[in-house]
């Protein structure tokens, strides 16, 4: 069993918790938390008694706020490339794994944040949950599969109002359009939510259950589009828009873009 520096994994009744344990960085999304993710879902994957996981930020504030900011401030167009499929791997791996994943959201999951939540088969939220892809405040778009996912989630239009305005959308409004199964009052009502479909969900025959996911990823699976996005982050990133919208928002200002 690996050690985890950014995780915390508790199994039970062949339910895995996976807490990101970054709470005083709001969870932000690190290359270390990202690489964590990898090892843990392998993990999952190669241990047949965990039946479900459940994936949760620690703390009531955040599922994860987003990435890392400070990481990713001095991506270049090169690095910016690899950077956006590496994540984009990882969170392939997890909307494949035949292990039921469902995300139980707390608080703000944006950006990086909303992309993960994205990534797993279901998202449960408490009603203080917010939801968002604001990266073009930096001058960036969503590298972790957000274009895909949330446009195959709630629709082209509302996808394109969301990313283009950056607006935030509370639970219920991201229940209602189909970003989220369940909506509960507080993050024990949704992990014991969680905890009674999975618990459900593993009571069916596993081959059967994996295979749901593999015909289910299947009707929406533009590996083209993943690349288009990851080319476009890239190409964000050797802008000078990028640099000023990134030191806007660590300065607290307002950011003002160029086109160039």
């Amino acid at each position: 069993m690996a050690e985890f520096t950014n995780l915390l994994l508790e199994s039970s009744d062949g339910i895995m918790t996976i807490t990101i344990n970054r709470e005083s960085k709001l969870n932000a999304l690190n290359v270390g938390t990202i690489a964590e993710l990898e090892t843990a879902f392998q993990q999952v994957m190669d241990d047949n008694t965990i039946k479900g996981v459940i994936l949760t930020g620690a703390g009531e504030k955040a599922f994860v706020a987003g990435a890392d900011i400070g990481e990713f401030s001095a991506l270049e167009e090169m690095h910016a490339r690899k950077f956006s499929e590496e994540g984009q791997e990882v969170f392939r791996m997890i909307e494949e794994c035949h292990t039921p994943v469902i995300a139980v959201v707390n608080g703000f999951a944006l950006g990086g944040g909303c992309e993960l939540a994205m990534a797993c088969h279901m998202r449960i939220a408490t009603e203080s949950a917010k939801f968002g892809q604001p990266e073009v405040n930096l001058g960036v778009i969503p590298g972790y599969g957000g274009t895909q996912r949330l446009t195959q989630l709630i629709g082209k239009g509302r996808a394109l109002e969301y990313m283009m305005t950056t607006e935030m959308m509370g639970a219920k409004r991201a229940c209602d359009l189909g970003l989220v199964n369940h909506v509960e009052p507080d993050k024990a009502a949704a992990i014991q939510k969680a905890t009674k479909l999975l618990t459900t969900i593993g009571q069916k025959a596993p081959i059967a259950i994996g295979l749901v996911v593999d015909c289910v990823n299947s009707v929406a699976t533009p590996d083209d589009g993943y690349q288009m996005e990851a080319n476009a982050f890239a190409r964000c990133c050797g802008t000078n828009d990028f640099k000023e919208g990134v030191d806007a928002f660590m300065n607290k200002r307002q950011a003002d873009f160029k086109g160039e």
